[in-house]
């Protein structure tokens, strides 16, 4: 069975934003005086030390999940593995951005006795709200004086060691690979996008990769409202939506698996763009598991973004209707 054929084969699959900031608010997260920097380190060690992954393992299996996606960044400087190439690259020490804890192999030890896949979520924009990271990778952006930059292969390269460090070390205990921020407005195309997926490959030839090109990852070459392929190698559709709407009429698009990610919680202030990690259950479980068994008639996956806090506890709410989904799921 080649890759494409196990994602479709698991059906469904959750997606988890595990951040430094995510209880804390943005305002927590530009340190710059060796006491902040100090306390934000120590703060997110004892996070990702917190992390229960075998309470997370066994509520997965509950569920019936096929496959779990987190986060190993999001726009500053911390990472939830240690990485000895952004430590050089960035002149970050060791701990101090990259956890002590390497959670991502701890991870997929505790899915692995369930049979439950590990993707991760990477980015196309690295470290770029971070004063040192940033530049030292070669993107800063600071929206607070409304300044935005572009890629350049040099910060594409410097990225992608971090990547290639990552990806060899795991191989393939690492599914696939959902990157963000890929966006045309920064720059990307084919030839930078291929440094990432070379570096993913090199750690395994398998791996399966989506690379999230913005707006354009919900708007096809025609002009209709379907997914498209975006990089001319990935192998499923990255296909982020903000609900459970769209229904695929088959199964691949250019010959990447047809897929969305979609987060399952409630609006924050009706803002439509706002329930990614976010708890309750905006629709109902029947109207959920419908949804992803229509789509899975059709050939596609549906990812479900959830909540779930620093320390792996989830949302009781959610839990109740994704075990619900996972048996109406399984029953097709």
């Amino acid at each position: 069975m080649n890759a494409q054929d196990r994602m479709m084969q698991n059906k469904w699959g959750i997606f988890n934003h595990y951040l430094y900031y995510s209880e804390k608010g943005y305002t927590d997260i530009r340190g710059e005086r060796p006491d902040e920097i100090k306390r934000m380190a120590e703060e997110w060690n004892e996070q990702t030390r917190s992390f229960d992954v075998e309470k997370l393992a066994g509520t997965l299996h509950e569920i019936g999940c096929g496959y779990y996606v987190i986060t190993v960044m999001q726009g500053t400087r911390f990472l939830i593995a240690p990485n000895s190439a952004y430590s050089r690259i960035t002149g970050i020490r060791p701990g101090e951005a990259c956890s002590e804890r390497d959670l991502i192999a701890d991870i997929g030890a505790a899915l692995k006795p369930y049979n439950i896949d590990l993707f991760l979520y990477y980015t196309g924009d690295g470290p770029h709200f971070d004063k040192t990271a940033g530049p030292a990778m070669g993107l800063y952006e600071d929206y607070e004086a409304d300044l935005h930059g572009t890629v350049d292969e040099h910060f594409v390269r410097n990225w992608a060691a971090v990547l290639e460090e990552y990806a060899v070390r795991y191989g393939d205990l690492i599914k696939g690979w959902w990157v963000d921020g890929c966006y045309q407005s920064l720059g990307y195309n084919n030839a930078l996008l291929s440094l990432y997926y070379d570096a993913i490959t090199k750690g395994n030839p398998n791996a399966l990769c989506a690379f999230n090109s913005g707006t354009a990852s919900f708007v096809s070459k025609t002009g209709d409202d379907t997914p498209i392929k975006w990089y001319e190698n990935e192998t499923f559709t990255c296909g982020e939506d903000n609900d459970f709407t769209y229904i695929f009429k088959n199964r691949f698009t250019d010959g990447a698996q047809n897929h969305l990610l979609i987060p399952m919680g409630h609006y924050r202030d009706g803002n439509i763009c706002a329930g990614w990690r976010n708890t309750g259950v905006r629709r109902s479980r029947e109207y959920i598991a419908d949804y992803i068994r229509q789509n899975n008639a059709a050939g596609a996956v549906i990812t479900v973004d959830i909540f779930v806090d620093c320390h792996g506890n989830f949302d009781p709410e959610q839990v109740e209707a994704l075990q619900y989904i996972g048996r109406k799921v399984r029953e097709q």
